[in-house]
This record gives C-alpha cells, sequence and structure tokens, in this order.
C-alpha cells in the first residue's frame, strides 16, 4: 500500500495479510488516532488502522536492521513480533484513549489482548508466540522491547504520524536513523552511542506532541465534553429515559461493562464491543441535539458545531472557593439548563517525557559498555512527571466567573 508517511509499504502474503483482512482488524479504519485532536488540526483524521499498519512496517525495518548485525532472530520469531505490533492497538475503543473508562471500565491493552487469544484460537495457534511476546513471557526480552517501552515502534510511529497529520513539524522525529542504531546486549535492546542524539530529539519531540498536540487546551475541552455527554445519556438511560442510538452503543450505555465481564463472557463481549466505532457515537451525538433532555442536548450541540467549553490549566490545584464561584455561576446563569453546576469538569493531565524507574533506554557505548541513557546523556533527563490542573465550563459565563474571581489555586 502507499503510505503518506512512508511511501509504499508491503504486507505479506499469509498470517499477517490474513489479519489485515479480518474484520476486528479492519473496525480500526473507523476509530481516529487522535480522537478529536482534528478541532484544532483539521488534518489529524487519521486512523488505528493507519498506525498499526505503519508500527508494522517500523518493526520489519527494526527487525532486518537488528539481523544484519548478527542479531538471531528466526523466521518464526520475526513474523511473531510483526504480529504483536500489528495488533497492539485492536483493543481500542471509539474516539481511541477518549472513553476509556468511560463507555467501558475496560484497558484497552488488555482488551487487545483478548482480541489476540480470540484471533489464536480462530487461527489454530498461529498466534501464540506473538501472545507470549507481547506479554514480556518470552525468552528474548528485547522483542517485547520493540513493542511497549520507551523506545517502542508504537511510540515512533504515532510520534512520526501525528506530527505529519497535525503539521506540527516540532514532532518529526529521525526514525530511520534510530532504528539504524538499535542492537542487542544481554538479551536487551540497546541504542549504540552515536545515535544518542537522535534520542534526545525524540524524547523532545514526544515532550512537545503532548503538550502542543494530545494535551492542547481546545483538544481536551471536546474530549471532556465527549465524556460528559456520554455520561449523561448513561444516566438518561439508568432513569428509564429513552435516548436513541444505534444498537452498538445502545447495548453498552444500558449495561456497565468491566474487563472481568470481558474476561468472563470473551466471545460475547468481543463481538459487540468489534461493532462499535465512532461513527456510533458520532451519529448518536448528532441526534441527541434534539433531545428532549435539555442537558444531552445543549451538550451535543455544543460538541457538533465546536462550541467548546472554556478550559483553564494551572501549575497547582484550583481552589474550593473558585470552583464554588463558577457552579454558583453556572447553575444561575439563565441561559444555561437547569443542572448546568455539574457542567463544571475538574482533573488534571500529566506526562513524563523520560522514567528511570522501569525499562529505561540503555546506550551501547563504543567499548562494549552497556550504561542507562540518564548516566550518558547531557540532555538533563529527570524522571519526572509534569502535572497540569485543569478546570472546563461553558463559555457563556466565563465573562462573569472573571469579574467575581478570587484567588483561584490552593490547596484543596
Amino acid at each position: 500500500m502507499n503510505d503518506p508517511v512512508y511511501g509504499f509499504v508491503s504486507i505479506p502474503y499469509g498470517i499477517l495479510f490474513d489479519l489485515v483482512e479480518h474484520p476486528y482488524f479492519q473496525r480500526l479504519r473507523s476509530i481516529k488516532q487522535v480522537s478529536l485532536t482534528h478541532y484544532v488540526y483539521p488534518g489529524a483524521l487519521h486512523t488505528r488502522f493507519h498506525h498499526a499498519l505503519g508500527a508494522l512496517h517500523l518493526m520489519t525495518q527494526a527487525i532486518d536492521s537488528l539481523k544484519r548485525k548478527g542479531i538471531k532472530i528466526n523466521k518464526r520469531e520475526a513474523e511473531a513480533a510483526k504480529i504483536a505490533i500489528l495488533l497492539h492497538d485492536i483493543g481500542h475503543g471509539p474516539f481511541s484513549h477518549t472513553l476509556e473508562n468511560t463507555l467501558i471500565k475496560a484497558h484497552h491493552e488488555d482488551l487487545s489482548l483478548l482480541f489476540m487469544e480470540r484471533l489464536n484460537e480462530e487461527f489454530h495457534g498461529k498466534l501464540t508466540l506473538a501472545i507470549k511476546i507481547f506479554k514480556g513471557k518470552y525468552k528474548k526480552h528485547f522483542l517485547h522491547q520493540l513493542i511497549t517501552g520507551q523506545l517502542d515502534m508504537d511510540r515512533m510511529d504515532y510520534l512520526n504520524r501525528d506530527s505529519f497529520f497535525t503539521g506540527v513539524a516540532e514532532g518529526v522525529i529521525g526514525y530511520d536513523r534510530i532504528i539504524k542504531m538499535l542492537n542487542v546486549a544481554d538479551g536487551r535492546l540497546v541504542v549504540e552511542e552515536k545515535g544518542v542524539y537522535s534520542v534526545e530529539r525524540f524524547l523532545t519531540s514526544r515532550r512537545i506532541m503532548y503538550w502542543q498536540v494530545y494535551l492542547h487546551k481546545t483538544v481536551v475541552s471536546a474530549e471532556q465534553m465527549l465524556k460528559l455527554v456520554l455520561k449523561r445519556a448513561r444516566e438518561l438511560y439508568d432513569q428509564g429515559i429513552e435516548v436513541w442510538s444505534p444498537p452498538t452503543l445502545a447495548y453498552f450505555l444500558s449495561n456497565k461493562i468491566s474487563g472481568k465481564d470481558f474476561r468472563e463472557r470473551r466471545n460475547e463481549l468481543l463481538d459487540s464491543f468489534a461493532a462499535l466505532d465512532d461513527t456510533d457515537i458520532s451519529a448518536a451525538v448528532k441526534a441527541w441535539q434534539q433531545h428532549t433532555d435539555p442537558l444531552l442536548a445543549y451538550l451535543s450541540y455544543g460538541l457538533i458545531n465546536r462550541r467548546l467549553f472554556r478550559l483553564e490549566f494551572s501549575d497547582a490545584p484550583f481552589s474550593d472557593e473558585y470552583q464554588h464561584l463558577i457552579r454558583e455561576t453556572l447553575r444561575n446563569h439563565p441561559d444555561l439548563p437547569p443542572g448546568a453546576e455539574d457542567f463544571l469538569i475538574v482533573g488534571a493531565e500529566s506526562n513524563s517525557a523520560y522514567s528511570t524507574l522501569k525499562d529505561e533506554i540503555m546506550i551501547l557505548r563504543k567499548n562494549g559498555e552497556v550504561v542507562p541513557m540518564s548516566k550518558i546523556s547531557t540532555f538533563g533527563l529527570a524522571p519526572r512527571t509534569f502535572t497540569k490542573y485543569f478546570l472546563s465550563y461553558p463559555k457563556e459565563i466565563s465573562e462573569l466567573v472573571d469579574k467575581g474571581t478570587p484567588t483561584k489555586c490552593g490547596t484543596n
């Protein structure tokens, strides 16, 4: 196929091609990679399908590069690693991370594993080794690190792809050089010393992409509104009030499904989940603009027509006094429906560009010594998580809030 990021990408006939053709995988065509980011970056309409194939392409390059350096990876292991990276995101629900633990109380990686186990039965055990590698249970740990780690093919593709489709040049990484610098020492993935600067650029790009794209205040606002829409729809279902939605969505709105449920009723729930994608949510929200419930209608209209909530970021938690002011203003505003005080959203977003606590990037020095990147880099790596607190509410009350603002931040 012709990929806009990498050019021509080949998918070999056999199990990999058959998996791509499977309905479970084809479903990823209808799940956006970066959720509602297109509200800010209009070109960001690429899907999990694009990303999975891109990650497969990079895995193929990484395995070929390692084999040229004498690393022993047999045909069976190579195929299994490619299967694992191809299916690593198959458990994502509508709008990717946004509705995770909102619509369904289950993590996408757990669902991906359940899908892989189901497919393994369907393909008569051909995914057994891929599942071992995916779970980190195979003896050649570096294969698992290529799938999930601080320098894996998943991150390599989504940074490269997301920067391409958003047009954020700061996110561009030298993926090809990094892949060529990969090696294996003592069974672990390492980067040759001359690739350190490319890795530093990778980490910088990742940090910038998080704050400039994934955690852009307008993106966060839109995603929080979508969560509120689904929350309100479920409340109405619980009250016995009719809420039209596609049958695929109605099932999950009317039933509270957890990860435990998926494990106990795997085949039934995976089939129901596999029938659900972005189009179901979008169709429902579009219809809910005319719903008789004023809260659901207000939220749905705002989301469809980009009348998004105001969002404020802060380095410290917002004070109780400030939150109380906003709730009272929402409650008493004549242009907002009764119950609008529940439209105040309070939360936090965190990002850690690099961690020294688990599976640190290891550097292979020219003398053969292997050292953690934090010990060799002059980049100033620190195991620090940056947290921003946010508060979001309808823009109708912005002026009133600004006029009566008490101390915004404080210790709750």
